[in-house]
């Protein structure tokens, strides 16, 4: 009867010993595979689409660039899709937009190494203690004399501290899987100014030459914000898109708010000259008269001498 009672204890023992394994395994996988996917991005075959889905939408609510179909989500599609054809790579293009519209263009942050310790060092510890659990509690074969001596209080002590401790090293993952990533990002900003990014966006597809795509968003920004700047900014865009005719009308409702804007009597000069209408030369003297420090003026003196 002994030795079947000390042979039922040992089994028990193995089984403990054996579930404990499995929980620690589970657990140190499930802090594995929540490392990889914080880590990893999305890996799908178009690489554009792939930096595309980490961009978010400056004109959307809670929506990606990848999927988003505003006008601006599509021109950031195209210059994702100009940057990774110049050789950069997906990294390097997220880079680029952070550079110039700020971190809350990322729908997510990359993993930092404060996530990594969350992470590993919990793991780490679960495995250490897994191992050793498992050296320590695992029945001995004790002689056949000795089968029926019972356990004495300070194992079965041992055990318990074994088992709190277990408790506690899941308790510390479970910790971890939910608040680790909240404790390595920084703090909440509030999501980018649509119509800042827009002009961003139109501003950098001037430096592209495309000053027709520029227009566009100068357009999509003025839908949200009737902004005088804004307008004058489209007005140089139409003209140097060769829309002289659509430069003038804008320039003109920028003069009819402030007769005296410099830029727009440049831009209105310029255009009329472009259409070879007979006022241009009365309204470039205008801006010259006043804004003789203007960068533009000393090139549009030089043109009017030519002229006459």
């Amino acid at each position: 009867m002994a030795g079947a009672a000390g042979g039922a204890a040992a089994v028990r023992m193995r089984w403990r010993a054996a579930l404990g394994a499995l929980v620690l395994t589970a657990l140190v996988t499930g802090a594995a595979v929540g490392l990889l996917r914080s880590a990893g991005g999305t890996g799908g075959a178009d690489r554009v689409r792939e930096v595309a889905a980490g961009l978010r939408c400056p004109a959307c609510q809670g929506e990606s660039v990848a999927d988003s179909r505003s006008p601006i989500a599509a021109a950031m599609r195209e210059v994702v899709a100009d940057q990774l054809a110049q050789g950069r790579n997906p990294t390097e293009v997220r880079r680029w937009f952070v550079q110039r519209y700020g971190p809350e263009v990322l729908t997510e942050p990359p993993a930092h190494g404060a996530t990594v310790l969350l992470w590993a060092v919990p793991a780490l510890t679960l495995v250490g203690a897994g191992y050793a659990a498992l050296r320590t509690l695992r029945p001995r074969r004790a002689p056949a004399r000795a089968v029926s001596v019972r356990r004495s209080p300070g194992g079965r002590a041992a055990h318990r501290v074994w088992w709190a401790g277990a408790a506690g090293l899941v308790s510390l993952v479970v910790a971890v899987a939910v608040t680790a990533d909240r404790l390595d990002r920084p703090p909440e900003q509030p999501p980018a100014d649509p119509v800042a990014v827009t002009v961003q966006l139109a501003r950098d597809l001037e430096s592209q030459d495309r000053y027709a795509a520029a227009a566009q968003l100068y357009r999509e920004a003025l839908r949200d914000r009737a902004d005088d700047t804004i307008r004058l900014r489209l007005a140089f865009a139409l003209l140097r898109a060769g829309d002289a005719g659509a430069a003038e009308q804008t320039a003109r409702e920028v003069l009819a708010r402030t007769p005296d804007s410099p830029d727009g009597l440049l831009v209105l000069g310029l255009a009329q000259r472009g259409a070879k209408s007979a006022q241009a030369t009365g309204t470039l003297r205008r801006f010259l008269a006043v804004a003789p420090e203007h960068p533009a003026a000393p090139e549009i003196s030089r043109l009017l001498s030519a002229g006459s």
